[in-house]
């Protein structure tokens, strides 16, 4: 994003962020737009702003060291000679990398075998017994869809999620007539269910009593959507406090699981075969493929790259108990480094954007600072530990540590989440020259 683009300290207000878009876009499909649609959008901001030339695509960044005599990083590629840059800005995210359960003979299982996230598009699914390991937020996007391809489809689930309904809509060429036209209309619509999703941050943040509400809501909604299938309720009703894991919106997930082609497995796993997946009740499931919906490594921040600061200085060691940043963003030690989504900057019901937004506006307002002072910043030590120590007492408090999940380390400590509404977020990520100090 060019410079003049980047929101400044006249807008960080917590309603003018709220309705802040980098390029307006009247023409969504849907309220819950898909993946096509998402990837056009972002291809014509890059076409909008000249981006391409800019960009280097099919490249991996294996690593960055910084020279203490220039004060500059140095980033290693896997396919070019290195390259210098005053700031280093790594946007790889929380749900990155993919994860897959720890399971005895993973490797040797002989049909076809892919993670959601590396999509083996050339594999047919068509008449396949296929086999899906996870019932996270993946599966519930995937599985409706193998279903109606698949012969025969076999879930297994070692935890299930709360489901509530996913208020989704298509909007008709009138609306986006009425978008176009009166483009308030589209920042009411965008305001309105952020707000949406934002309460139920408040329901499992600061209100019990909403959150009994949003489980009696899930409760009906699982009921009436499994009906179709007896027993298949028990099988997918939580057994944790809600808001623990991550909450799902979807219309189609559990109608799919009370087909007559489509069995959910709660027994244990305890092996992949080269024909299928063994259960704790001794049975084996034969299918011919295999897909991994288990979710990514967040909790691993920046990995695999190997990130060196001043003195040889590793931000693995750094964060060997747990990563931590500044508001998700700087790291004290090492100079110029700056990331976006990063720890505790994920949202239990909000939207990442508008965090991603609040860290763009703190990303400009730091260059602007490093081009006023001629030396490289860093974040000082005593404010980013005042920042982390009160985040993590917080989150110590919260319903997110009364369960496993990808938002804890094996340790439990809660490294991703923010523990508060996005709009707190927005008027407390503002940057001050204050809590940074410059490298002679």
């Amino acid at each position: 994003m060019a410079r003049e683009h980047l929101p400044g300290r006249g807008l960080r207000r917590p309603l003018a962020l709220l309705l802040l878009l980098v390029r307006p876009n009247p023409r969504w499909p849907h309220r819950f737009s898909r993946q096509p649609a998402i990837l056009d959008y972002i291809r014509g901001v890059v076409d909008t702003y000249d981006l391409r030339r800019h960009l280097r695509l099919d490249t991996e960044v294996l690593g960055a060291s910084y020279d203490d005599r220039t004060g500059r990083w140095t980033v290693e590629l896997n396919d070019a000679e290195p390259i210098e840059v005053d700031v280093l800005v790594p946007a790889v995210g929380q749900l990155s990398r993919p994860a897959y359960a720890d399971i005895p003979g993973r490797d040797s299982f002989a049909g076809q075998s892919f993670h959601s996230a590396e999509w083996e598009h050339d594999v047919d699914l068509a008449g396949k017994r296929v086999a899906v390991i996870g019932t996270g937020a993946s599966a519930v996007q995937f599985v409706p869809h193998v279903r109606e391809e698949a012969a025969h489809l076999t879930l297994f689930q070692r935890s299930a999620p709360y489901v509530i309904p996913r208020f989704d809509r298509e909007f008709s060429p009138t609306h986006h007539k009425v978008f176009e036209k009166v483009p308030a209309t589209e920042l009411a619509e965008r305001g309105t269910w952020y707000g949406v999703v934002e309460g139920l941050s408040v329901a499992w943040v600061y209100s019990k009593p909403l959150a009994r509400v949003l489980k009696q809501v899930s409760r009906f909604h699982m009921r009436r959507q499994t009906k179709a299938k007896p027993g298949l309720f028990e099988k997918v009703w939580p057994d944790y406090p809600i808001g623990c894991k991550r909450i799902l919106f979807a219309n189609d997930y559990l109608p799919a699981l009370a087909q007559p082609n489509v069995d959910v497995v709660t027994d244990a796993i305890t092996a992949i075969t080269p024909t299928g997946v063994t259960t704790a009740d001794g049975t084996e499931h034969e299918v011919d493929v295999l897909i991994w919906g288990t979710g990514f490594k967040a909790t691993e921040f920046l990995a695999p790259m190997t990130i060196t600061g001043p003195g040889g200085r590793r931000l693995a060691d750094e964060w060997a108990t747990g990563a931590h940043a500044y508001y998700g963003m700087t790291v004290p030690g090492f100079p110029n480094l700056l990331m976006m989504y990063g720890p505790n900057t994920n949202t239990g019901g909000g939207s990442i954007i508008y965090f991603l937004e609040a860290q763009a506006a703190h990303l400009g307002d730091y260059v602007t600072r490093l081009a006023e002072t001629g030396a490289p910043l860093q974040v000082r030590a005593a404010v980013e530990q005042a920042y982390d120590d009160r985040v993590q007492k917080e989150l110590r408090g919260s319903v997110w540590s009364q369960c496993a999940s990808w938002y804890r380390q094996a340790d439990g400590r809660i490294t991703t989440n923010w523990p508060w509404l996005g709009v707190q977020y927005h008027r407390q990520a503002r940057f001050d020259a204050d809590d940074y100090e410059s490298v002679l």
